[in-house]
């Protein structure tokens, strides 16, 4: 602490130096405190949020419910307020820097963990037995605590057992710590929140039917449990979502594709289609990623705000939904594949012979970019300027002249102008040997959501609906990377407590490495 300046001593100019210092902290001190303000009043409009929407959970969750929900519907549903319960109450913890006054809850005794399942031994002690006034420390107990461990098939417990080592002197008491875990208080291990998550968002087993699984194991692990596990799970992967999405937008090129998915409105005891989107870096990419993004709807403003102020090459299919951002400065890529189901769906039903011949043109497109797959984009660039150019302008002269001899509003004529219409967008993948010819990989990374929603029914909430399109996110690119989604999760939800913020992006699919 430096000490004050004797004023009486000070010349005029000293005194004007002081005088301009200390206003120049008071001024860095305003803005200082100022900032402080708008993020306490940004913070505590949230919270308000947060409570405001935990309170309508409770009051949905407690309510009659309707007589035309199945046994079944009711059950996902519980299991997806009581998620999103988990979930909110976790954001709100984590905004409050102290927490709030709250009656003391007397918690149910936890059942102990069978006794027939295999028992490790962790063993916690300090690194240092030696008290700091000089005296050798003694153990005098311990203190144990059990985890539920999971590898795949088995169930195992994690006994940890942290010894207390006491200085007869100065009666220092000493014990190591507990390694920071995604549920601190809880009994399971980062292998048995992988195995939970795994079965929810990549086997899409609701939480209902594993919690019979587990009864089965000996396990009575109810499903409010399981969605709190779920829910805090979500929230502390976030971050890794996030920096995975910045991923995917540094990406010169990006394949886009929707599906709808049944969302429960609440209180409306109806559903309503929303939407998935999902947003993959190209297969000639270095990197392999996808980010998929739940929205209530369709509306082309949700594409918007997950590209923000992006500028590459979207591939994707003609819907409307792209057209303002084709006009902010994306460049569209047409997908030869959706031109190809035109005449192939007509050739099917009608065995039309003009269909079939666009369907040979098209196919000896297909033909050459399974001769240039592997290769490097320029040169894949140069063998399509040699042998694809010339089949596609005579593709184009084709369409052209069969345009004029089909009748108006005929199924052959749709057909043809769906591709003539689109020539510009479907002809640029000639122009880069990095761009695809068709949006094939994008509709393949939007396949696991058509399988999951024959079993979800319906997403509860968008909230819940943008929880599984996070965690989506993290097991699909972890598949395109050739890592087993199961050994991934793990490991990351077990180094994630402790990974330092700006280190995230190590645990990123395309980047992490088991250890």
């Amino acid at each position: 602490m430096t000490s004050s300046p004797n004023l009486d001593q000070m010349t005029p100019d000293q005194l004007r130096a002081l005088a301009a210092q200390l206003l120049s902290q008071v001024e860095t001190m305003g803005k200082t405190v100022e900032t402080m303000g708008k993020k306490i009043n940004r913070d505590q409009t949230v919270i308000e949020k947060l409570t405001f929407e935990i309170a309508q959970l409770k009051r949905l969750k407690f309510a009659k419910r309707s007589e035309q929900m199945n046994p079944e519907q009711a059950s996902l549903l519980d299991d997806l307020i009581d998620t999103d319960i988990a979930a909110i109450e976790a954001e709100l913890q984590a905004l409050q820097t102290v927490p709030a006054a709250t009656e003391k809850k007397q918690k149910p005794k936890r059942t102990a963990l069978p006794a027939e399942f295999p028992r490790t031994l962790i063993h916690h002690e300090p690194d240092n037995t030696h008290c700091p006034c000089g005296c050798a420390l003694k153990r005098i107990g311990e203190d144990v605590s059990e985890k539920l461990d999971y590898t795949p098939g088995v169930f195992t417990v994690e006994r940890h057992v942290r010894g207390k080592w006491v200085c007869d002197d100065c009666e220092t008491l000493i014990q190591a710590p507990v390694p920071a875990q995604i549920i601190d208080k809880g009994i399971p291990t980062a292998g048995l929140l992988a195995h939970v998550m795994i079965a929810k968002f990549a086997d899409h087993l609701p939480l209902y039917r594993q919690e019979s699984i587990f009864g089965r194991a000996g396990l009575a692990i109810p499903r409010s449990t399981l969605a709190e596990w779920v829910g805090v799970t979500g929230v502390q992967l976030q971050p890794l979502v996030d920096a995975l999405r910045e991923v995917v937008l540094g990406q010169q090129i990006i394949h886009a594709d929707e599906t709808p998915v049944q969302m429960l409105m609440p209180g409306t005891k109806k559903t309503h289609r929303s939407y998935v989107w999902a947003y993959a870096t190209s297969q000639f990419s270095d990197v392999a990623a996808v980010v998929y993004d739940f929205s209530p709807s369709r509306a082309g403003e949700h594409a918007r705000n997950f590209l923000q102020g992006w500028r590459g090459k979207l591939v994707c299919d003609d819907f409307g939904g792209y057209k303002a951002s084709f006009e902010l400065g994306v460049t569209e890529i047409g997908c030869m594949a959706h031109a190809r189901r035109k005449f192939f769906e007509l050739h099917a039903t009608n065995k039309s012979t003009l269909a079939e011949q666009a369907l040979r043109y098209i196919q000896l497109l297909y033909e050459i970019e399974s001769e240039v797959r592997d290769l490097e984009p320029d040169l894949r660039r140069r063998i399509r300027k040699e042998k694809a150019v010339p089949v596609m302008d005579m593709l184009h002269v084709w369409m052209s002249a069969q345009r004029d001899l089909v009748p108006e509003g005929s199924a052959i004529s749709k057909a043809l102008d769906y591709s003539l219409k689109r020539w510009a967008a479907l002809s640029r993948y000639l122009d880069d040997g990095a761009v695809p010819i068709d949006n094939n990989w994008a509709e393949n990374q939007i396949r696991p959501w058509a399988l999951g929603r024959k079993n979800w029914l319906f997403a509860g909430s968008l909230r819940s609906g943008k929880r599984a399109a996070a965690i989506m996110s993290l097991i699909q690119s972890a598949r395109l990377n050739g890592h087993d989604p199961y050994a991934y999760l793990k490991d990351v939800l077990t180094r994630l407590p402790t990974q330092r913020a700006s280190e995230i992006d190590h645990l990123l699919p395309h980047i992490w490495q088991p250890v």
